[in-house]
């Protein structure tokens, strides 16, 4: 869905960078190697976002196994897929086929059960999957998800050299596949080519990262080369962010409004407190999530 070239937003002060992250290799599922750019001890920093997981090999075994069935409640999933196939089903009889470039926003609320299987044997698996967290009042809310194909994601290009693919919230006029009220949430794909920039306004209150995984940028007069996270200050005299890309580059950009709520994760489940990851814990294992 493109919306054609827009001028660039005009942002006075941007915000720096506050910290760079490298990330951790780990692997999830049934041995899945993967990075974990942001995990738990970021989480209150960067409320309300729970996990960053950014995969992508060229070799089978590091995905073919894929996550069979596993639980979640309390929190969001978003999987967007750079490169790949990836089928998912859930314990609703829900099923889908996720492509290169397509999304998937998952609610979990109050539990599914759903497995993600790569469909290929062979090439390239890239993608990225994203936890953002659910407040109090929406954390046992019915489960609920949507796939997005490329094509119906929205995009545009600015006069300063930058393609942004508008995943969730507004940039430039340009309104993302989701919105969501109470986190607010900005999910923007920018890829620029060297030299080129891109300016985003931020809500002084909204905590934000971007993560660079294509070339380098510089924010601030700092330089952030792949594959690194940059936290960005919270400077309330700044109105965004100005990114400039050393050479062609490619970033996620992320912002939203914190919750200010505790956060109690056990693995899949993330709650306000233990009692009601107790509750989570038994009630998968009653069956209750079916």
């Amino acid at each position: 869905m493109h919306n054609g070239i827009r001028k660039q937003e005009e942002v006075h002060g941007s915000r720096k960078v506050e910290q760079l992250v490298t990330g951790q290799v780990t692997s999830d599922g049934a041995g899945v190697t993967l990075t974990r750019v942001l995990g738990q001890a970021l989480q209150r920093r960067l409320d309300p976002f729970l996990m960053l997981d950014a995969f992508g090999s060229d070799n089978p075994g590091d995905y073919i196994a894929g996550f069979p069935d596993h639980p979640h409640r309390g929190f969001e999933t978003v999987t967007y897929m750079i490169a790949g196939r990836m089928r998912h089903r859930d314990n609703a009889g829900h099923e889908g086929l996720l492509e290169s470039g397509g999304v998937q926003w998952m609610t979990a609320g109050r539990g599914v059960i759903h497995s993600e299987i790569p469909e290929q044997a062979e090439g390239r698996m890239e993608g990225f999957q994203l936890w953002l967290n659910l407040p109090r009042t929406e954390k046992m809310a019915a489960p609920w998800y949507q796939d997005f194909p490329k094509a119906e994601l929205p995009r545009f290009e600015t006069e300063a050299g930058a393609t942004v693919t508008v995943i969730a919230g507004e940039s430039h006029g340009v309104r993302g596949a989701i919105r969501r009220d109470t986190t607010a949430p900005l999910y923007l794909d920018v890829h620029l080519s060297a030299g080129a920039q891109f300016a985003q306004t931020l809500p002084a209150g909204h905590n934000a990262f971007l993560y660079v995984y294509r070339g380098g940028v510089h924010v601030g007069g700092h330089a952030v080369p792949a594959p690194r996270m940059a936290i960005l200050t919270n400077d309330p005299q700044a109105q965004g962010v100005v990114i400039t890309a050393d050479d062609d580059a490619r970033i996620l950009l992320m912002a939203g409004r914190p919750l200010h709520e505790p956060i109690v994760q056990h693995g899949p489940f993330v709650m306000n407190t233990e009692q009601e990851i107790r509750q989570a814990m038994e009630d998968f294992r009653a069956g209750s999530f079916a």
